[in-house]
């Protein structure tokens, strides 16, 4: 382009100061570096079987040549060079972010053995190793904190810009930055394993050859040849001059206009890099764009695909805490995903975990140690009915909650039960309602799991349909019968939905946790195990097609109309020139906006705002032990109207008053006024503010009850009924009232 350029800047002072010969040197070299490149690339698609409009501009740059008009092939030459350098950079610029993705893979470890530490290559990375991850620090593998809390930069995964603290316990996936004091990690998979390489080979992938409007944009370049060159033809035949069908040749050169395709879409790529979307190729843009059916996974995908404790149940006289407490200890040596779920929860609520000693698993029933002197057993238990009438309690409770229960016995006696339940995802039915506005019309819900929990999510989320209990082969069936109907997106993670993603129209992985199989049979992974990524990727994948096939038929439009102008003798070839630049550039330029907003774009929300749900998210979780004291207490007073059960209530009243209601009074001071201003309107509180109230009304007559129980030295059966209605009505209603937080406000910024 430089090369050019200079030759028509050259040719332009040499004709103003008269040199005309000169001139015309000059502007015929400019035609003649452009001409070389420009038959290479007619050889070059001979010989891919194809035949573009590169035709065109070698017919042109010679028919300047043969006519005389020399200004107008150097022109020709510089839109040319420019167009290509112009595609150039749109294309670096939208592929920046993958390029990004692949610069910053880590590459060394810190291993820590004993008091020293060394530094090692990625790859020699074993699970168990202990590292310290440095400020600053790029997390090398797939690990869990140990001690402390860590502080990290994830917007390499996840695209949020914001930080995120990990406690001891907590999983940490590679790829995301160090951004608070050092911390220890406890490797749990190689490098190659690990979330990021995954995500590494998944973006090598990714590009925007095989997207059909780009093969659209060819069909176009297919059809175009033989009319510019017939207008040419019959410019020249019927007014007998060869300067109108070089003219014609002239405007009909939309070599850049035909890049502005692929731009779009590499442009769409690199937008969804940015959200933690890896999509390996163009098509498989555009194929979602058009996508009307989604079928999806339960585990893992509509849920958070790890069980988490949702109650712990004692037997009378032993404290709920000293149960979980004897139950993490032991679990901290075993490698089942239900020991990760209570050694998490005991770690998250302060508990001093012991060191287990003599150790044994059993394969399918659990695993006992030696703990303070104890020997401990955590898993299954084999016959409830030697446990006491507290025991069917605890089984009635898990299977009413669809729940797994993990037993506690002290020297083979049960003290207690752990329950364990794999949550559905805050976001999954806010993305839900979003997915349908994008245009899916039918969701399908596919499970290997049993109907009742299946069917409970199927009705919080509003699905379609939902089928339970699938096998793998089951699944292909259903997305294949569903795929002959309409497009067809599939949503799974874990291996046993590998053949029902490659089966879909396009397949979608959860997570991209290392080198799954389902994330190598998928072509789009949500590197941030966010299922509301999918509706964003969605929106992508419109704006970006619609700018593509937008840029294509627009340019070749106005192509036509100036080839028109052409034959007629309106438009001499050196002006064609430089419309036709024009045209050129403006498409390019309107392709890349596909890198930009789009009418779907998220709520912004202020880093004020930001901050407050994101603590009151975290007060949420903390909280969930107390709402289930009000329940374990209604429960203690429903079978035993006793001094116990008094304390009990007592100690539920006790936390509302010191915890719950605190948090609910700060939420009505200080997160709902904030909520008001960025939803504009206070009426997105106001049903939430009545459920506050009422909150408040239900605990203030709990602790008047308890008073007068403790009046009167115990709980009088007059007092019996209502505070079972209290109880369970509270907890039922903080619930609800948690939940909807979560769904409606804490996903605005999760």
């Amino acid at each position: 382009m430089v090369v050019t350029v200079g030759a028509l800047a050259s040719g332009g002072i040499a004709w103003a100061v008269g040199a005309r010969d000169v001139a015309n040197g000059c502007w015929i070299g400019a035609t003649a570096i452009a001409l070389a490149p420009a038959a290479f690339w007619v050889i070059l698609g001979l010989r891919r079987g194809r035949l573009g409009v590169d035709v065109i501009a070698v017919l042109s740059l010679v028919g300047t040549l043969l006519v005389g008009e020399y200004l107008a092939g150097a022109l020709i030459a510089v839109m040319l060079a420019g167009g290509r350098a112009l595609d150039a950079s749109a294309t670096r610029r939208a592929t920046r972010d993958l390029t990004a993705l692949l610069a910053r893979a880590p590459r060394f470890a810190r291993r820590r053995r004993g008091e020293s530490v060394e530094q090692i290559p990625n790859d020699e990375v074993c699970i168990g190793d202990l590292l310290v991850v440095a400020g600053g620090d790029v997390v090398p593998v797939d690990g869990r904190v140990l001690g402390g809390v860590a502080t990290l930069d994830e917007s390499a995964l996840t695209g949020e810009s914001r930080t995120v603290e990990r406690s001891g316990g907590d999983m940490v996936r590679s790829g995301v930055v160090n951004a608070g004091a050092v911390f220890e990690l406890e490797a749990t998979a190689t490098a190659r394993d690990s979330t990021y390489a995954g995500i590494v080979r998944l973006a090598q992938a990714a590009g925007a050859e095989d997207a059909p409007v780009v093969r659209l944009a060819d069909r176009y370049a297919a059809v175009f040849l033989p009319v510019a060159l017939t207008i040419a033809a019959l410019a020249w035949a019927i007014s007998g001059s060869a300067v109108r069908a070089v003219a014609v040749l002239v405007v009909a050169t939309p070599c850049p206009l035909l890049l502005a395709a692929p731009v779009a879409i590499v442009s769409g790529l690199s937008r969804a890099s940015r959200i933690g979307v890896v999509i390996r190729s163009g098509g498989a843009l555009e194929s979602l764009g058009k996508a009307t059916t989604l079928v999806m996974d339960k585990t893992g995908t509509l849920t958070e695909g790890r069980p988490r404790v949702i109650g712990v149940l004692a037997e009378p006289g032993t404290d709920p805490d000293h149960v979980l407490r004897l139950g993490a200890s032991v679990d901290q040596v075993s490698p089942h995903v239900l020991a990760e779920a209570i050694v998490g929860e005991g770690l998250a609520r302060g508990l001093h975990l012991a060191v287990p000693d003599e150790a044994v698993e059993v394969a399918g029933r659990g695993v006992s140690a030696t703990v303070s002197g104890r020997r401990i057993t955590v898993g299954k238990l084999g016959n409830t009915a030697t446990a006491g009438p507290w025991a069917q309690q605890v089984t009635n409770r898990a299977r009413l909650d669809n729940a797994a229960v993990v037993w506690v016995c002290d020297s083979g006696r049960p003290v207690g039960a752990i329950l364990l339940r794999d949550p559905l995802r805050r976001q999954a039915p806010r993305t839900m309602r979003r997915l349908r506005e994008a245009g899916f019309r039918r969701l399908v819900m596919l499970t290997g799991d049993r109907v009742e929990p299946a069917r409970e999510v199927a009705t919080v989320l509003g699905l379609d349909e939902v089928l339970a209990q699938q096998s793998p082969q089951d699944k292909v069936a259903a997305v294949r019968l569903e795929r002959a109907h309409a497009p067809t997106v599939m949503v799974g993670d874990g291996i046993n939905d590998a053949p029902a993603l490659a089966s879909a129209t396009v397949g979608v992985a959860m997570g991209a946790r290392g080198a799954t199989a389902s994330s190598e049979a998928a072509d789009i992974v949500l590197t941030t195990d966010r299922l509301d990524r999918l509706a964003d990727a969605m929106d992508i994948a419109r704006w970006s097609r619609r700018i593509a096939v937008q840029s294509a038929v627009v340019g070749m439009s106005l192509s036509m109309a100036a080839m028109i102008i052409a034959a007629l003798g309106w438009l001499p070839p050196a002006a064609g020139a430089l419309l036709q630049e024009g045209i050129d550039i403006a498409v390019i330029v309107n392709a890349m906006r596909a890198l930009g907003a789009d009418p779907a774009s998220r709520m912004a929300v202020p880093a004020d705002t930001s901050t407050l749900l994101q603590r009151f998210a975290a007060e949420h979780d903390g909280l969930r032990d107390a709402v289930e004291q009000l329940r374990v207490s209604a429960d203690r007073l429903a079978s035993h109207r006793d001094a116990a059960a008094l304390q009990q209530v007592a100690a539920a009243h006790a936390a509302l008053v010191s915890r719950v209601l605190p948090h609910e009074q700060a939420e009505e001071r200080e997160l709902y006024p904030a909520l008001a201003t960025t939803l504009h309107s206070s009426e997105a509180t106001a049903t939430m503010s009545r459920m506050h109230a009422e909150i408040q009304r239900l605990a203030d007559r709990i602790g008047a009850q308890v008073r007068l129980a403790e009046l009167a030295g115990g709980i009088q059966p007059d007092q019996t009924e209502d505070l079972l209605a209290c109880l369970y009505g509270l907890h039922a209603l903080l619930r609800l009232h948690f939940v909807q937080e979560e769904e409606n406000y804490f996903t605005l910024v999760s």
